[in-house]
Formats: C-alpha cells, sequence, structure tokens
C-alpha cells in the first residue's frame, strides 16, 4: 500500500485496540461491496499489510501471524484502507483470488440466521 500519510508504526500506536492488543479487519471485494471476513490484526500484521499491499492477520487460536493465502493460495490484494471514526476497526477493500473463507466458500458470512442450527455445527 502506497500513499500512507505517517509511519505504518506510528499509525498502530493511535488505534484503539481490544483488551488483547488486536484490532478487527473487515475484508470487502473492492467490486460489488460484498463482506468476505473479518480477522484480528496485530502491529505486524497491520505493518506487513501495509508494507506488502497484501493482507496479514494474526491468529488467536494459533496465536501466530499469518499471510491470507499463504497455504491455499487465496490471496487478498489491498485495494484501499480506511479505519472507523473511534479508531478501532478497520476496512479494507480487496481483490480476492478464490475463496476468503477456510471452508471454501466465497465469504465467511454465507449461513443466514434464520436457517442456521448451531446443533449442527461442529465443535472446534
Amino acid at each position: 500500500m502506497s500513499g500512507l500519510s505517517m509511519d505504518p508504526h506510528e499509525m498502530w500506536a493511535r488505534m484503539k485496540k481490544n483488551s488483547d492488543g488486536l484490532v478487527p479487519a473487515i475484508t470487502v471485494d473492492h467490486e460489488n461491496g460484498e463482506v468476505l471476513m473479518m480477522a484480528y490484526m496485530n502491529e505486524e500484521a497491520f505493518c506487513l499489510t501495509c508494507d506488502t499491499g497484501y493482507m496479514y492477520y494474526y491468529s488467536r487460536s494459533r496465536d501466530t501471524l499469518w499471510k491470507k493465502g499463504e497455504t491455499s493460495g487465496h490471496f487478498q490484494k489491498v485495494i484501499s484502507a480506511s479505519i472507523d471514526c473511534d479508531r478501532d476497526t478497520l476496512l479494507y477493500k480487496i481483490d480476492q483470488t478464490g475463496a476468503a473463507c477456510h471452508t471454501g466458500n466465497r465469504s465467511c458470512f454465507y449461513t443466514l440466521l434464520n436457517e442456521w442450527d448451531p446443533a449442527r455445527d461442529k465443535e472446534e
């Protein structure tokens, strides 16, 4: 991502983080506005995303940094990035290669609440 007004580390320092020191990042398809996923970023993920132009996240369950598409080939190229009015959530418009969801669905938001049966969910 080019054209940032300040250093990514300085930008990160000015953001409001959750109790784990993370910031939620929502990704949407830059062409049609479809919400694809929500994940968390730590400072390293944010700075790498700024530096490379590809989405990096912090996995809370694995306690590690990950580049989206690293194993699946389903990369997310950043087109633009915004921060909300409270400075505690990021919104990325991206060019998605393949599926965004680990299930193979285009979006992680494929289940309608009125069709959701929690009893059928697998425990992870």
